[in-house]
C-alpha cells in the first residue's frame, strides 16, 4: 500500500479525475463502498458512547431515550415541528423572553416529515434524523479527508470526529450532525469544483444553524481568491463567464440564512428582529468579552486550565494553517471557532458549537497515520472513545444543557 501524501502537499486545485460514465446509482454505490471503513469506525465509536451512556442511565434510574430526544433544545425543535413558530417563555425577572424564533426550521421540518410517514413520534423522528445525519456527516468528512490526504486519513478523521469530547451531542435530537453533514459535503463540492451543488447545500445549512455564516464565508472568500488570482495572472478575458458556475454557487450560498432572517423580520415587524431574538437568549456578538469575563471569574486553577485549553485550540488552528489546508476548508474551520468564541452565550455550549469544525482534526488524523500501525491507531481511538463516552454520560446525566 502506498503511503499517504505529505501533510504539506495539498494542491490548490484538485487533480483531474478520469471520466466516470457509470449511472449515478453506480457511482453512489462505489463511493459508499469506499467510505464503508470510515462509516464502520464512526458507528463503532458512537455505539461505545451510547452503550456507556445507557448503562450509566440505567444505573441512575433514568430514561436514556428521554435524555437523548426530549431535553433542552430538542424540546424547542419538536415544539416548532408540531405547532409552528410562535411559542415564547418568559423566564427572567425583568420580563425577558425566550422565543422559538431563535431555532432554525430545517430540523423541525424533517422531524415533522419523518413523523408523518413513519410510526415514530416527533422525539423518535428527531433521533432518526440526527443519527442518519451523523452517518452522512461522517461520510462527508471522510470524503474531504480522503481527497486531501488519502483514504486512511479519511477513515481516521471520521473516527476522530466521532470521539470529539462533546460527541454525545451527535446522538441527540440536535442540529449538529445535520449541519456538519451539509457543511462537509458542501466543502467537498467546492474541492471538486461543483460550485452550484456547494451553494445549494449551503442554502440548506443556512436553514439549519446560524453558524452557516462560516460556510458562507468559506465559499465567498475562496471565490474571491480565485478571481483575484486569475486577475493578477492577467487571465482577464472572459473571467466572469469562465467562473459563472462558481459565482452562481456563491450567490446561492447565503439565501437560506437570509431567508430565515427575513422571515423573522417580517413576522416581528422589525428588520433586526432575528438579532433581537438571539440577544434575548443572551447570544449576541460581543467580541469575546463574555468569554474573558467568565475566565476572570473562575478560581485560579480553573482559569489556568481553561486558558491552557484555549491555547491548545489555538495550536490546532496553527497546525491547520501550517498544514496548508485548502482555502475553503481552512476558512470554514477557523470561522466556526471564531463564531463560537465571540458570542455572549452560555459558556458550556461553546465546545458543542465548535464540533462542526472538523478540519481542526485533520492534523491529529495525519499524525496518527505516522504511527504506521493499524493496531496502535485503533488502540488510541478506543481510549478516546471510552473517554468521550464517559464524559458524555456524565454530562447527559447532569442538570445543565451541553
Amino acid at each position: 500500500m502506498s503511503a499517504d501524501p505529505s501533510p504539506h502537499a495539498t494542491p490548490s486545485r484538485p487533480a483531474p479525475q478520469p471520466s466516470d460514465r457509470r449511472p449515478a446509482g453506480g457511482r453512489v454505490a462505489a463511493a459508499l463502498a469506499a467510505a464503508a471503513p470510515a462509516l464502520g469506525a464512526y458507528a463503532a465509536v458512537r455505539i461505545v458512547g451510547l452503550v456507556v451512556f445507557w448503562v450509566a442511565a440505567s444505573a441512575a434510574g433514568r430514561d436514556a431515550l428521554h435524555l437523548l430526544s426530549e431535553r433542552w433544545d430538542s424540546v424547542w425543535y419538536q415544539r416548532v415541528a408540531e405547532h409552528g413558530y410562535g411559542y415564547t417563555v418568559i423566564t427572567l425577572a425583568d420580563g425577558g423572553i425566550h422565543s422559538d424564533l431563535a431555532f432554525f426550521p430545517l430540523l423541525p421540518a424533517l422531524e415533522r416529515g419523518v413523523a408523518e410517514v413513519t410510526p415514530l413520534g416527533l422525539a423518535g423522528a428527531g433521533l432518526l434524523v440526527a443519527w442518519v445525519a451523523g452517518l452522512l456527516a461522517a461520510w462527508g468528512i471522510f470524503a474531504v479527508g480522503a481527497r486531501l490526504y488519502g483514504r486512511r486519513a479519511g477513515v481516521v478523521l471520521a473516527a476522530l470526529w466521532g470521539v470529539y469530547p462533546t460527541a454525545f451531542v451527535q446522538s441527540m435530537a440536535y442540529t449538529e450532525t445535520l449541519f456538519t453533514a451539509l457543511a462537509a459535503w458542501s466543502l467537498y463540492a467546492v474541492l471538486t469544483r461543483r460550485w452550484i451543488v456547494a451553494g445549494a447545500l449551503c442554502v440548506l445549512a443556512g436553514l439549519t444553524r446560524p453558524s452557516a455564516a462560516a460556510l458562507i464565508a468559506a465559499l465567498a472568500i475562496t471565490a474571491a481568491a480565485t478571481l483575484v488570482r486569475e486577475y493578477r495572472a492577467g487571465d482577464t478575458d472572459g473571467i466572469v463567464r469562465r467562473n459563472g458556475r462558481m459565482l452562481l454557487g456563491v450567490v446561492l450560498a447565503p439565501l437560506g440564512w437570509l431567508a430565515y432572517v427575513v422571515f423573522v423580520a417580517v413576522r416581528e415587524g422589525s428588520p433586526f428582529a432575528y438579532f433581537d431574538v438571539q440577544a434575548q437568549w443572551g447570544n449576541s456578538i460581543d467580541g469575546g468579552a463574555a468569554l474573558a469575563s467568565f475566565i476572570l471569574g473562575l478560581p485560579l486553577p480553573g482559569a489556568l486550565g481553561l486558558c491552557a485549553a484555549l491555547a491548545g485550540l489555538g495550536w490546532l488552528v496553527y497546525l491547520c494553517v501550517r498544514q496548508r489546508q485548502p482555502l475553503p476548508v481552512l476558512v470554514y474551520g477557523i470561522a466556526v471557532v471564531v463564531i463560537s468564541l465571540i458570542g455572549s452565550g452560555y459558556f458550556g455550549s461553546r465546545p458543542r458549537l465548535m464540533m462542526p469544525a472538523f478540519p481542526l482534526l485533520l492534523p491529529p488524523a495525519v499524525a496518527l497515520l505516522r504511527l504506521r500501525s493499524t493496531a496502535r491507531t485503533a488502540g488510541i481511538l478506543a481510549v478516546l472513545a471510552a473517554a468521550s463516552a464517559a464524559y458524555g454520560a456524565w454530562t447527559l446525566l447532569g442538570s445543565g444543557p451541553p
